[in-house]
């Protein structure tokens, strides 16, 4: 509970955290933000790590001159891609034996309706969960489970990353240091969490909507 409150504090005041970061470690922090996108999007036990509000705190902290807003956007970018890249892999290298051999709980048809789905969906799937908190860990690694194309998969994870990062930077950059935001830094951070997780519980609901349909 007292790491769960830990990373609530964080999350909610990043930008203080942040702040703090900077002034104790200057260019360090780089690395640091670095680390921390590409751990939240490359591995699929990581999806607790700040996203959203995390590159908004440091696109405010470029526009108040704390920070270099075009190193940050493009470490970020490259952070995020081989993040991307990394689910990518280790779904396709590992995931496939979870579906090896006899196994009750998990069968293959799962995997191949996965690979199908993702031949049709899979690009767009890839770019809008960019935009969709833990989802966006979970998608690159189904992803190499269902065996997308790689080149199809790079092209989508390179456009969903860019649009990404940029939108949530420079949205910081432009807006995080007005004073009803810096007043209210963190109902703003809890607002962009929220929004954030808007689209997956809409279309959890039209999901569980239309399979009570098919059942009725």
């Amino acid at each position: 509970m007292e790491l769960l409150a830990s990373l609530a504090d964080f999350v909610l005041h990043v930008d203080r955290h942040l702040a703090e970061i900077v002034g104790q470690y200057g260019m360090w922090t780089y690395l640091l933000l670095f680390c921390v996108i590409f751990l939240e999007t490359g591995f699929v036990v990581t999806p607790f790590l700040p996203g959203d509000s995390l590159l908004f705190a440091a696109g405010a902290l470029c526009g108040a001159q704390i920070m270099d807003p075009w190193l940050i956007n493009g470490l970020l970018m490259a952070a995020a891609i081989a993040g991307d890249n990394t689910n990518y892999w280790i779904g396709r290298l590992v995931g496939p034996r979870v579906f090896e051999g006899e196994n009750r709980f998990i069968n293959r048809k799962y995997l191949d309706k996965a690979h199908a789905f993702y031949e049709r969906h899979g690009g767009k799937t890839i770019v809008l969960a960019r935009f969709l908190p833990i989802i966006r860990t979970f998608a690159p690694f189904v992803a190499g489970i269902a065996r997308m194309r790689y080149h199809h998969f790079l092209g989508c994870s390179v456009l969903g990353g860019t649009l990404w990062i940029t939108l949530f930077t420079w949205t910081g950059y432009f807006f995080g240091n007005m004073p009803f935001v810096r007043k209210n830094f963190s109902v703003v951070i809890l607002a962009i969490i929220v929004i954030s997780l808007l689209p997956g519980v809409i279309e959890y609901l039209r999901a569980r909507r239309a399979a009570g349909r098919e059942r009725a």
